[in-house]
């Protein structure tokens, strides 16, 4: 039988928006979600987008910057997205040595955004619902569990 880690909310090492410096071309980010909306703004040649991304220190305010970003396009960015967030993260982990041994810590389970509202990134469901226990259940895909569980994986093969 399958094992979950569940997360949700800024608290966890995992979540986006958790505070965890790391550098990437030259700059500087505060959390993961930063250099996702950073990303999403470059995609979409919105150089005044990505630049008042990099000076905003909340993610709340990063992401709101990024639901403006000019020229935005889902196709585009669904197909960009998913590579945009595992970059992120494995900066985020393997600059940060105390993070990357917890998610390290994990080895065995498959990760899970424990998030009731967010139907994408999450499964759609909160950790105490029974409904998380089966994937067959959720409602959401679980974008980044999925991307932090690969991208675990892939650390531990390398080492």
């Amino acid at each position: 039988m399958e094992k979950f880690t569940y997360f949700y909310r800024s608290e966890s090492p995992f979540s986006q928006w958790y505070p965890a410096n790391f550098y990437i071309d030259g700059h500087q980010f505060n959390c993961a979600e930063q250099y996702m909306m950073y990303c999403k703004a470059v995609l979409f040649k919105d150089i005044t987008s990505s630049q008042l991304i990099l000076r905003t220190q909340t993610p709340r305010e990063q992401k709101e910057l990024g639901r403006k970003i000019r020229g935005f396009d889902k196709a585009i960015w669904e197909r960009n997205c998913k590579a945009f967030v595992y970059e992120g993260n494995y900066e985020k982990f393997s600059q940060n040595k105390d993070l990357l041994q917890i998610l390290l810590d994990t080895k065995g389970t498959s990760l899970v955004e424990a998030s009731p509202t967010d139907r994408i990134w999450g499964a759609g469901l909160t950790e105490d619902d029974p409904r998380i226990l089966n994937r067959a259940t959720w409602r959401g895909t679980n974008w980044l569990g999925e991307i932090l569980t690969e991208l675990r994986d892939n650390l531990i093969l390398r080492n």
